[in-house]
């Protein structure tokens, strides 16, 4: 493990990373995407009176419970990974996956709550492990296609959704709910074991620090970054959980809403990897504040005039292509924010924060929708939370500038043609880190590779 004082070895750039970037892509498919499945099971529950007494509320605060329960066992998840490991964290975060879908598939249906301990709280805390012990890895093995290999693997969440969402419907249909969580059980736990077992970590190498270091919290350019994150969650997750409601309240059929949310997976996919790539050109604070600011352009434009089962599906597809944007993107602006060896400690305290969001958003949502009598309030709360992301990231840039022009200074490099070893650029941040906090506005809008 390098000294404090010493740079970390340059990352390999790919290699056997690109492996890596596969099988999180499979853990997140299998995680994230089962669990954006939830408005099949969701629809199923309030078709059929599956549990007599449960009001659509609690129906809905399952899902929100499951990402919640996720944010919030980070720090266990991230001392498992400091004493024992990746992979030991990992298959916690298996066994409690595996242990949740098979109780679901015996929960009592006159018993709400076996589903909020099952299907909510123990998934929940098993994809967390399995999130916060794999998410880190792929931005280890690369350099200048850290973006690219992020967008890559958490397109996995989008396109797992997209299969599970079709997959978990017929299942229902032809063999039951019971046997449905059961099939998905044994699923789960065959693929992330199998990526388990071919996943490797860079952490002694790079000498990570998994620690919930509070004292990230004293930089203002830590807590914009947290801001994005908050903001970037409060839309999120009422654009997913909300869409198939919207079609249903402007009069489409339920196997309609289904496959609404079904193509906004599908955009999900497709989108996170373009995002990764031009990340990795045009720089990742910058790409993600353009697409946050789309997330919030297409709410306003789009969904708004929604109507119609055509131009839905438009805004499914379009919308979706950038409304998991932080879930691309966090990883690698993280890392430009704190630096490489302090990623897992950021990120944890960024699970951390969204925690609030990731459960009272959805809540919030239906709130504003049942006292209004529509969904053109809700609409608007979503694209004000991405604007607000956007305008985080933009206050964000203007920091990250200002440490390059620093940086350059230091280094006697033009401050609009350097370049400079990812190690050398970490080694002098710290040093070069108030200089952002001092910026003028100017240099905000000159453009470069942020």
């Amino acid at each position: 493990m390098p000294s404090p004082s010493e740079a970390p070895p340059q990352p390999p750039n790919g290699g056997y990373g690109w492996v890596c970037t596969l099988c999180v892509a499979l853990i997140n498919a299998n995680t994230w995407g089962l669990n954006s499945s939830y408005g099949v099971f969701l629809a199923h529950y309030l078709s059929n009176d599956t549990f007599p007494g449960a009001t659509y509320l609690e129906y809905a605060f399952v899902g929100g419970l499951s990402i919640s329960c996720a944010m919030l066992v980070s720090p266990l998840a991230t001392l498992s990974i400091r004493y024992y490991g990746s992979h030991v964290t990992l298959s916690i975060g298996i066994v409690l996956e595996t242990t949740s879908l098979m109780a679901a598939s015996f929960a009592d249906e006159r018993q709400i709550w076996q589903l909020f301990l099952s299907q909510g709280v123990c998934f929940g805390f098993g994809m967390g492990f399995l999130f916060v012990a794999s998410v880190g890895i792929p931005p280890q093995w690369f350099t200048t296609k850290r973006s690219l290999a992020n967008g890559i693997s958490s397109s996995g969440s989008g396109f797992g959704g997209l299969v599970y969402s079709l997959a978990a419907g017929a299942m229902i249909r032809t063999i039951g709910l019971a046997w449905c969580f059961r099939v998905l059980a044994i699923l789960c736990f065959t693929v992330n074991t199998v990526c388990t077992i071919l996943i490797r970590d860079r952490n002694k190498i790079i000498g990570s620090r998994h620690l919930l270091d509070l004292k990230l919290f004293k930089r203002p350019e830590f807590l914009l970054f947290n801001g994005y994150g908050f903001f970037s969650m409060l839309g999120y997750i009422v654009l997913i959980f909300s869409l198939a409601d919207y079609a249903n309240r402007i009069g489409l059929t339920a196997s309609q809403a289904s496959v609404i949310s079904a193509i906004l997976n599908l955009g999900q996919g497709l989108g996170r990897p373009p995002i990764g790539y031009f990340s990795d050109s045009i720089g990742r604070i910058t790409m993600a504040g353009l697409t946050t600011s789309l997330c919030a352009l297409f709410a306003f434009v789009i969904w708004i005039f929604a109507k119609s089962y055509g131009v839905l599906i438009l805004y499914a597809l379009v919308g979706g292509t950038v409304a998991g944007t932080f879930w691309a993107t966090a990883a690698p602006v993280a890392v430009e924010v704190v630096g490489l060896r302090d990623l897992p400690a950021a990120l944890n305290l960024e699970w951390l924060v969204i925690v609030l969001p990731c459960t009272f958003s959805q809540p919030i949502a239906l709130q504003i929708a049942s006292s209004t009598g529509g969904y053109l309030g809700t609409q608007l709360f979503v694209a004000v939370m991405y604007m607000a992301a956007a305008l985080c990231l933009l206050l964000l840039r203007r920091w990250k500038v200002d440490q390059l022009n620093e940086i350059a200074r230091r280094e006697n490099y033009h401050s609009n043609g350097i370049s400079m070893a990812e190690s050398e650029l970490e080694a002098n941040g710290d040093i070069a880190r108030p200089a952002g906090r001092k910026s003028q506005w100017k240099e905000l809008w000159k453009w470069r590779k942020i």
